[in-house]
């Protein structure tokens, strides 16, 4: 049970993360008509950011270990980037109205502000 309440903070933190960052950082646009569509929307953007971080960043930290060392760990904004951007073309070929306009400084500014408040969420919310 307590998994299952740690998910769905994860999530809604997520959700939140995206819905503030529409708001706040332009190139980063969620177009739906209703109340109903936009929470539905920003609860798959996170699960589909979920996913692909879980599935692809162990992957791209194995394969980039020398990469993370060279940069002192600043390569993660482009690949944290990189990953917020796919999770935008994912969305929009799932035809959810969620669009990301470029990787810089749309997509850069965005994982990095997603990351935070979700941080940030996660600490106040207490999901463990």
């Amino acid at each position: 049970m307590d998994f299952l309440k740690g998910l769905l903070i994860r999530v809604g933190s997520t959700a939140v993360a995206f819905w503030l960052a529409t708001l706040l950082i332009p190139g980063i646009s969620l177009d739906s008509d209703s109340a109903t569509e936009t929470v539905i929307t920003l609860v798959l953007v996170a699960v589909i950011f979920g996913v692909v971080n879980a599935v692809l960043q162990p992957i791209i930290k194995t394969v980039g270990c020398g990469f993370y060392l060279l940069t002192l760990g600043l390569i993660a904004l482009v690949v944290n980037g990189l990953l917020f951007l796919l999770t935008s073309w994912i969305a929009g070929e799932a035809g959810l109205p969620f669009h990301v306009d470029g990787f810089w400084p749309e997509a850069v500014l965005g994982a990095l502000f997603v990351g935070i408040v979700t941080w940030i969420l996660g600490a106040v919310l207490d999901r463990d």
